[in-house]
């Protein structure tokens, strides 16, 4: 009966070092996984800093006023002003459709209730 102890605790410890075998090697997987993410994810942003940095040079006010003028006489580019601008009221909103008065309407319905 001992003998069939040692047996079944050295099954045991093997199957236990096998699990923690795989455990390692999948855990340095993950953790090499991550590590390449992270230095991805640094040449993403370095990348983005680099096209906000050319869209905000792109996108100087003198350079977009040179752009305009030299582009006038095909695009015809106007400066904004506040007088192009209208207001609210000014809108014109459709007029919702009206209901056919030709027809009896049934107020009790409309109110959830039945005659």
């Amino acid at each position: 009966m001992r003998s069939l102890a040692f047996l079944a605790a050295t099954l045991a410890i093997m199957a236990l070092a096998f699990w923690a075998y795989r455990e390692n090697y999948r855990t340095h997987a993950e953790l090499a996984e991550v590590r390449a993410l992270r230095s991805e994810i640094g040449e993403l942003r370095e990348g983005l800093s680099v096209l906000r940095a050319e869209w905000a040079y792109l996108n100087r006010p003198d350079r977009l006023r040179e752009l305009a003028d030299i582009n006038f006489p095909r695009l015809g580019l106007l400066p904004l002003e506040p007088q192009q601008f209208g207001d609210v009221r000014q809108v014109g909103y459709p007029m919702p459709p009206l209901r056919d008065l030709s027809e009896p309407v049934d107020v009790a319905a409309l109110n959830g209730r039945t005659p």
